[in-house]
């Protein structure tokens, strides 16, 4: 009986308990409340991904790109749905009063607005395809620079409405942004003038990614993408370099990519010992191959000389000046590697050689010099003993005057 009435006032007390709750709800409520919310965060992701494969389906019958970029686009807001769902219903089931009823919906509704204007944000990518006309009379570049504008204005837009929604006043704000504007203006006019000189690189067409650059004391790559501050160029050796746009702007730009043909410049040296009927089948000959193969663009489309050039110090200098149709790395290097072994072939054919660095001293003498040979030991012991004779002999002359 003690037992009995132990386990009957126990769950009398966790009665009790359960219906007092916490924060005015019943703990049925709060539980309730965050199994819907709970089950919305679980389902999100398969919500999102059930419609987005329905909505994919039906857009993969059609021949447009522009709803395959909103499924796309919107896949990633559509996770929020359910949440918000989950978050009203679980505000039912609170029965909360008017004034929290009134924050809880403020929220909601925040949410609800920023969801929308995200997903706007997201879509104006799916847009870029209907740009294309627009592509093609300004850049790509310029056209991606609108799409971010567009993000960020319904981005500001968004956060605009959110605050109207909380009864937070925008006119004041943007006043404040104004005077806020000019002083970091005064402190940020590299920042505007990067963005300017972005501007100016855009509209002029200097470049655009996927281009071969060259700025001399600057950079030298392939541009992968133009930004608001500064363009990104990718090095030859696969190094990044983000360079402020207005040192693309200021200094001079040489863009490769643009250009028509690319050149072949050669300084071809023979021996001095080509006789001239040499020195003119090499040239007619290296002549003929460039004009019979058709990898090489012919005047007036472009130059073509093959010309005796000048006397170096040690060779006979010929001029090979061409270019070819391909503007492709790879198989300009082909092409210049063939046309190497064919003006070797030539020149072997003629009889004569490539000629390298020599000297060639001529000596030229009217009499021949007296050859000067060092004494044999018998000749040095020859005069040794004629001076030591001749020393006695002018000696005894002295004495015999002496006595006289």
């Amino acid at each position: 009986m003690d037992d009995f009435t132990w386990a009957a006032d126990a769950w009398t007390y966790l009665t009790e308990i359960w219906v007092e709750g916490a924060y005015g709800y019943t703990f049925g409520q709060i539980v309730s409340a965050v199994t819907i919310i709970l089950f919305a965060i679980t389902i999100r992701g398969v919500f999102a991904r059930t419609i987005v494969r329905g909505i994919g389906r039906a857009a993969a019958g059609t021949s447009s790109k522009l709803d395959d970029g909103l499924v796309k686009s919107v896949a990633t807001p559509l996770k929020i749905v359910p949440v918000i769902i989950g978050v009203y219903f679980a505000i039912q089931m609170l029965d909360v009063s008017d004034e929290r009823s009134q924050i809880l919906n403020d929220i909601v509704q925040s949410v609800v607005t920023l969801a929308v204007f995200w997903t706007l944000s997201r879509a104006v990518s799916a847009f870029e395809f209907a740009f294309t006309g627009l592509r093609e009379t300004l850049s790509p570049a310029i056209v991606d620079w609108m799409a971010k504008a567009l993000q960020i204005i319904l981005l500001i837009l968004g956060f605009g409405a959110v605050a109207q929604i909380w009864g937070i006043p925008i006119a004041p704000i943007l006043a404040s942004l104004g005077v806020f504007g000019i002083a970091v203006g005064l402190g940020a006019q590299d920042l505007f003038k990067n963005l300017i000189s972005g501007i100016l690189i855009l509209t002029e067409k200097r470049f655009v990614p996927g281009e071969w650059i060259q700025s001399d004391g600057v950079v030298e790559g392939t541009v992968e993408k133009i930004n608001f501050r500064s363009t990104l160029v990718r090095r030859f050796d696969k190094s990044p370099v983000y360079v402020p746009n207005s040192l693309l702007s200021d200094a001079p730009v040489t863009n490769f990519s643009r250009m028509t043909h690319r050149r072949i410049k050669w300084v071809v040296g023979v021996e001095y010992r080509t006789t001239v009927d040499q020195l003119k089948y090499i040239r007619d000959e290296i002549e003929a191959a460039l004009w019979q193969d058709d990898r090489f663009a012919k005047p007036p489309e472009a130059a073509l000389f093959v010309r005796v050039d000048s006397f170096n110090a040690s060779s006979i200098d010929f001029l090979i000046y061409c270019f070819t149709h391909t503007k492709n790395w790879g198989e300009w290097l082909a092409i210049k590697e063939e046309f190497a072994v064919t003006v070797m072939n030539i020149i072997e054919r003629a009889g004569t050689g490539f000629a390298f660095p020599s000297r060639t001293i001529y000596m030229q003498q009217q009499d021949p010099p007296e050859i000067m040979a060092p004494p044999s030991p018998s000749d040095a012991v020859e005069k040794t003993r004629l001076a030591i004779e001749e020393r006695e002999r002018v000696g005894g002359m002295g004495e015999a005057d002496d006595d006289g």
